[in-house]
């Protein structure tokens, strides 16, 4: 159930395009062709779902305060962690490297198509955006920051699909012509951004236990019966003072 709720809210709730708005530069350069996008979309996938799983196994035995505690009592006070950015961009640029050899071998016009893109998802921010999220979210093991990796990389090729279908029919409709081209692009980025932010209530949603809820209201009935008792102690106590004006002046 964790690992499944971790998917899905990578993928709708934490979209990196829609959610976060990182990768926008592949997002909107490479989203012209549905053809392209698909492609782009897949490297990216893998990208994600390789090395957010390897990064994670360098937080947990290299970087973090006290990580190097298997080699030795000795290592325990150590702390690599100003080294996270070095460590994860080298393991992005180097799966990066070996997406642009496979694609360039079996899908040449593919690799064409896509031309600087390509090479240019070593610095996409929403490759390095998985494993810092991973980071800083402390995902605990190593299978759930492998869903997380495969589930943001969908979220992506998601948004960049959607995106690249949409421009292609665009191209048929009379779009006014200070939006036409980024301008139009950006408001319906805009918009579907805002049709995503709907996904935040499905997961987070659900009723409170009726094992929780009975204490509470129990406390609260209780609370209100005191404050009527003393309101009604009170009240008689001024209607003997009133009976009685000499105990005041006493």
């Amino acid at each position: 159930m964790e690992h499944l709720e971790l998917f899905f809210k990578s993928i709708f709730i934490d979209n990196m395009v829609f959610a976060t708005f990182l990768g926008m530069c592949s997002y909107l350069a490479v989203s012209k062709k549905v053809t392209t996008a698909v492609g782009l979309g897949a490297a990216v996938i893998f990208v994600l779902a390789v090395t957010v799983p390897i990064n994670w196994l360098l937080d947990q035995y290299l970087l973090q305060p006290g990580a190097l505690k298997w080699l030795g009592a000795e290592y325990a006070d150590y702390d690599l962690s100003f080294l996270s950015f070095i460590m994860f961009i080298a393991t992005i640029a180097t799966m990066v490297q070996l997406v642009e050899i496979i694609v360039e071998k079996f899908a040449p016009a593919l690799y064409n198509s896509l031309g600087i893109f390509l090479p240019l998802i070593a610095v996409n921010c929403a490759i390095l955006g998985g494993s810092l999220f991973m980071q800083s979210r402390e995902i605990p093991t190593l299978g759930l920051s492998l869903t997380y990796g495969i589930g943001s990389g969908i979220g992506w090729f998601l948004a960049i699909l959607a995106i690249a279908a949409i421009r292609e029919k665009i191209r048929y409709s009379s779009v006014p012509a200070p939006l036409r081209g980024l301008g139009i692009t950006f408001i319906i980025t805009g918009l579907m951004a805002i049709g995503f932010m709907s996904f935040g209530g499905m997961l987070t949603g659900g009723d409170t236990p009726k094992s929780k809820e009975a204490p509470k209201t129990t406390t609260v009935t209780s609370n209100v019966i005191d404050t009527k008792t003393k309101i009604e102690n009170v009240k008689e106590k001024a209607e003997k003072l009133a009976d009685n004006p000499k105990k005041i002046t006493e």
